[in-house]
């Protein structure tokens, strides 16, 4: 298990004082980030091999949002590899060990070069051997998230520069911070799943549909034609 700790900023909260969404999905990217830069099979390493890690989906558990100031530590590990498949899970807690968020992944290893899933080399297998742990106890839904294409349009968003990571691809992230701007204003997520289907690059035209449920909303972050390039999907807390 790979850990770090921070602290709650200011610039990461909402007006409620708590962690947004977009922050959390960004402190898990960081930690896993960081565990394979210590490694040597980070950014800079993924670059030079012309591989990436693209994410093919996650979903999260949220016990509680931590709020500003508040120490936390986010951890995470990988429990699975299968061909060209990762699987990882996080967790963040608060100064005293309590768990506030739990998180599974489902990893694609991409060969960045033709743009194709390849089989994980031996190197990084080794890379990760002391670093494996047993997967979180507990049910996680099916990564594929179901959706019709039916729901209420809206207008479409363009993806800019900021929207953009190394991979030159719209951040995993951002996909949340568009899609939340759908929220009832009274909703509170207790719970996100996330399927990212292909890449939106810088200039593309997202078009948003939103179907809302009972205790769900999902959108479908699709392009002119209607296919999806994500879907996200927030569970609303009791």
């Amino acid at each position: 298990m790979y850990c770090f700790e921070s602290r709650v900023r200011y610039s990461e909260i909402n007006s409620a004082k708590e962690l947004t969404l977009p922050s959390l999905l960004d402190y898990l990217q960081d930690c896993c980030t960081f565990e394979s830069g210590e490694l040597g099979i980070g950014v800079d390493y993924l670059a030079r091999e012309q591989r990436a890690w693209i994410l093919s989906s996650w979903q999260l558990k949220i016990a509680e949002y931590p709020l500003l100031g508040e120490k936390i530590r986010i951890c995470t590990w990988p429990y699975g590899f299968k061909g060209f498949y990762g699987y990882r899970n996080f967790l963040v807690e608060d100064a005293r060990g309590n768990t506030l968020v739990e998180a599974n992944s489902v990893w694609v290893f991409l060969d960045t070069g033709r743009m194709r899933p390849v089989r994980i080399p031996e190197e990084m297998l080794k890379a990760y051997e002391g670093g494996f742990d047993d997967p979180l106890p507990g049910g996680w839904e099916d990564r594929r998230i179901p959706f019709s294409g039916e729901g209420d349009r809206r207008e479409p968003v363009q993806v800019s520069r900021f929207h953009i990571d190394t991979n030159h691809h719209m951040n995993n992230g951002k996909y949340i911070l568009v899609a939340e701007e759908y929220l009832p204003e009274d909703f509170v997520a207790s719970g996100l799943r996330a399927e990212y289907r292909r890449a939106a690059l810088q200039g593309d035209l997202l078009f948003p549909c939103v179907c809302r449920g009972d205790d769900r909303v999902t959108v479908g972050l699709l392009d002119e034609e209607g296919k999806p390039y994500a879907v996200v999907q927030f569970v609303r807390k009791d």
